[in-house]
């Protein structure tokens, strides 16, 4: 075996102490190509301890802790719940009960660990983020701020004073610190996972999916990182390093239903067909249809004629009947004849897109309230969608409520990268304020 290699099977059988240094070890190899195996030694030693009567503190501690990397939190809870005067241990508890969001559970433990004997800074900075995440805001500074002389080089009172000024609405004062906690410590999980989340909000998805992954270098694996990450994958068409992340998520948390459902939509879209020329060619013609009247060359009248009937582009002359454009003002057989070959030269005819006009706006919300108009005049990002249906929502180029109630089921459903687990969230979102998509 290499000198630079861990001893899996030695690391978490044997010995008689598991302190700070074998956490590291563990944590390096987990992190590495060893990770089936180390699963299979957990796995094998969470059985010696269940079968145990009586297992030893480091027993429980070495179940505990390595469950707690693994993404475990329950199993790892019911370990080191049982321990009593280990330090590693207990600050590990500490952190599996803030996983579990027992924040004021936690923060009696990082106490308990500081007086056993574990590292008293870090105990301190990590029981401010569990006042924090409480909604004590004011006292987690405070604590921070006692113990500043010591511990402003830290990566983690960076990351807790980031979290402190987020959760106050300062974000970009936020941003500063967590990015001065990865200069710090440029594998300091939680800091790369607020930034990512940062970056994924404002579209900026290559810098998200390089801070995702660098926060998933090392464990513990954080499940919020990984279905992002997932979801970022997804959207770039990495169907497979998609899957890998959902499938991860279920190893750990096998109940996970947003994991599950993630994981067979990507299987769906697997065996769909998609055709790119034919998008190409839909995207070229939208950008015709957009072009203005004003780039061709027509007569003055026809020209004053057609912006008089409010008809401003090719789309506009598509969606309108040839009886519409003679009753003009002043339009004649001659500005028809014009227009004719005009749109004629570019595969186009007068009025060949009305159907398509009169389908969409066939569904029509008549005689509605004006708290009722508000509602539907509202920014989806109101409906407080996931990162995967806001991209869509995007991609289909709509951003109120009363946009999206015009869409069918079907109509969304043959959007590229939108599944059945996005319909399903849109849906409830909807039924939330008594609303449904068209049809439905």
């Amino acid at each position: 075996m290499p000198e630079d290699q861990v001893n899996i099977q030695q690391l978490l059988q044997g010995g008689s102490h598991f302190g700070t240094i074998e956490v590291s070890k563990l944590r390096s190899v987990i992190a590495t190509n060893q990770f089936v195996d180390v699963r299979r030694e957990v796995n094998a030693l969470q059985s010696n301890v269940d079968a145990n009567p009586a297992p030893t503190e480091t027993e429980l501690v070495k179940a505990g802790i390595s469950s707690y990397l693994m993404g475990d939190h329950e199993k790892s809870n019911d370990y080191l719940s049982k321990i009593q005067n280990d330090p590693v241990g207990t600050f590990y508890h500490a952190c599996v009960l803030n996983a579990l969001g027992q924040q004021e559970e936690a923060s009696k433990k990082f106490q308990t660990a500081a007086q056993l004997g574990y590292d008293r800074i870090e105990c301190t900075l990590r029981q401010a983020g569990t006042l924090r995440e409480y909604g004590q805001l004011d006292d987690a500074e405070q604590l921070l701020r006692s113990v500043a002389a010591e511990a402003a080089s830290r990566a983690e009172y960076s990351y807790q004073m980031g979290c402190i000024l987020s959760d106050r609405g300062d974000t970009y004062g936020a941003i500063e610190y967590f990015e001065r906690a990865v200069d710090m410590n440029n594998q300091h999980s939680p800091a790369l996972f607020r930034l990512a989340a940062e970056n994924a909000l404002r579209g900026n998805d290559q810098e998200a999916i390089r801070l995702y992954e660098q926060a998933l270098s090392k464990p513990p694996f954080y499940m919020g990182a990984l279905m992002n990450l997932g979801l970022l994958y997804e959207d770039s068409e990495n169907y497979n390093a998609a899957a890998f992340c959902f499938r991860k998520v279920l190893d750990a948390d096998p109940s996970n239903q947003r994991a599950k459902l993630y994981l067979k939509d990507i299987r769906a879209t697997e065996d769909m067909f998609y055709d790119e020329e034919s998008a190409k060619n839909e995207a070229r013609m939208e950008q015709l249809l957009g072009r203005p009247i004003t780039d061709f060359e027509l007569s003055v009248r026809s020209r004053n004629c057609l912006q008089a009937m409010d008809i401003n582009t090719l789309g506009d002359l598509t969606t309108t009947t040839e009886q519409d454009l003679l009753g003009g003002k002043n339009f004649g057989e001659t500005s028809l004849k014009e227009i004719r070959e005009m749109l004629t030269a570019h595969s186009l005819s007068i009025g060949q897109n009305l159907k398509k006009k009169t389908s969409d706006t066939s569904y029509q919300m008549q005689n509605l309230s004006p708290q009722e108009q508000m509602m539907l005049n509202k920014p989806i990002s109101e409906l407080d969608l996931s990162v995967r249906a806001r991209k869509c929502m995007s991609r289909l180029n709509m951003s109120t409520i009363g946009e999206l109630l015009q869409k069918t089921p079907d109509e969304l459903l043959s959007s590229r990268n939108f599944g059945v687990t996005s319909l399903n969230e849109i849906r409830a979102k909807l039924q939330e304020m008594n609303l449904s998509l068209r049809n439905d």
